[in-house]
C-alpha cells in the first residue's frame, strides 16, 4: 500500500474524523471549565467583599451559602430598593442584595424607549446585564425596566396617595 492510496482510505479518514472529535470534546471541556471558573471566581469575591457591601452577617457568609448554587454574576433581575449617583441596589432572587455600577456606556430601556439613569426609580423592576468586578458588584451594560406585573398598584405612603373611589366612604382605624 503506497502513501497516496492510504490517504484515500478509509481508515485515514477514521482517523481524522477521531482526532475532530478529540480536539472538539477538549475545545468544550476547556469552555466549560472556564465558565465555571468565571461564577466560581465571581462568587469567591463577592464574599470575600460582602462585609464591605452590605456589613454582612457576623457569623460570615460562608456559613449561609450550605446548600445554594454560585451567585448570578452577569446580570439580576430584582427590585431597585435604593438608588446612588453611580449605582443601584437591587433585591434579587432569594432577597439577595447587589450592587450596580453605572456608567456612561450603560444603556438603559423602558419598552422601546431609552432613558437615563434619573428616570430610574425606587420600586421599578429590571434586568441587568453586565460585566462583575473584583469587589463583587456588576458594571451595568444593559438595564431593562421591567412593566408592572398584573394587579400590582403603586406603593402608597400614607392614605391620600390613592382617592377613594366614587360612592364608597374611606374606612378610618378605630
Amino acid at each position: 500500500m503506497d502513501l497516496q492510496s492510504f490517504f484515500k482510505s478509509k481508515t485515514f479518514t477514521g482517523i481524522l474524523i477521531g482526532i475532530g472529535i478529540a480536539i472538539a470534546a477538549i475545545i468544550i471541556f476547556n469552555l466549560g471549565m472556564f465558565v465555571g471558573y468565571q461564577k466560581a471566581n465571581f462568587s469567591y469575591r463577592w464574599s470575600e467583599n460582602y462585609q464591605n457591601n452590605f456589613a454582612g452577617p457576623r457569623q460570615g457568609f460562608m456559613a449561609e451559602m450550605e446548600g445554594h448554587d454560585f451567585i448570578d454574576s452577569h446580570g439580576v433581575f430584582g427590585q431597585i430598593i435604593k438608588l446612588d449617583n453611580n449605582s443601584l441596589v437591587i433585591k434579587g432572587r432569594d432577597n439577595v442584595e447587589k450592587i450596580i455600577s453605572l456608567s456612561a456606556e450603560t444603556t438603559i430601556h423602558r419598552l422601546n424607549e431609552s432613558i437615563k439613569a434619573a428616570d430610574l426609580q425606587l420600586n421599578d423592576l429590571i434586568v441587568v446585564i453586565g460585566d462583575p468586578d473584583d469587589s463583587g458588584k456588576i458594571a451595568a451594560k444593559l438595564i431593562r425596566v421591567m412593566p408592572s406585573p398584573p394587579g400590582s398598584f403603586p406603593a402608597a405612603t400614607d392614605s391620600t396617595a390613592l382617592p377613594p373611589a366614587s360612592g364608597t366612604i374611606p374606612l378610618q382605624p378605630k
